[in-house]
């Protein structure tokens, strides 16, 4: 049974920074991400990445203050947001695919999804 643990979100001030973790079980995979959904909003990429890292996607949004990694060993994707804003403000959800696929950046591509993690970010 697969399952993603989410942690590290919180409450923040503009400008600040956060580390989200999820943590897989259940298998291994191909891609892994983080999605959000704001109040009142879709679900929306933030960011994505294939199994070695060699493939990564980023909303334009977060480009250059948010940065995704992961340890395979650890099955465990990070997101590392800086110079957060107000309209990051979010339910951060974790999402993992087990095969290969040429578009890791849509929602659609996600087989297994965490519960979620809310990131709210005061002004």
């Amino acid at each position: 049974q697969v399952q993603l643990a989410e942690s590290g979100g919180g409450l923040v001030q503009a400008g600040g920074s956060l580390r989200l973790s999820c943590a897989a079980s259940g298998g291994s995979f191909y891609a892994m991400g983080w999605f959000r959904q704001a109040p009142g909003k879709e679900r929306e990429l933030v960011a994505t990445i294939s199994r070695f890292s060699a493939r990564l996607y980023y909303a334009d949004s977060v480009k250059g203050r948010f940065s995704i990694s992961r340890d395979n060993g650890k099955n465990t994707v990070y997101l590392q947001m800086n110079g957060l804003k107000p309209e990051d403000t979010a339910v951060y959800y974790c999402a993992a695919r087990r095969d290969y696929a040429d578009s890791i950046f849509r929602e659609l591509a996600y087989d297994y999804w965490g519960q979620g993690t809310q990131v709210t970010v005061s002004s």
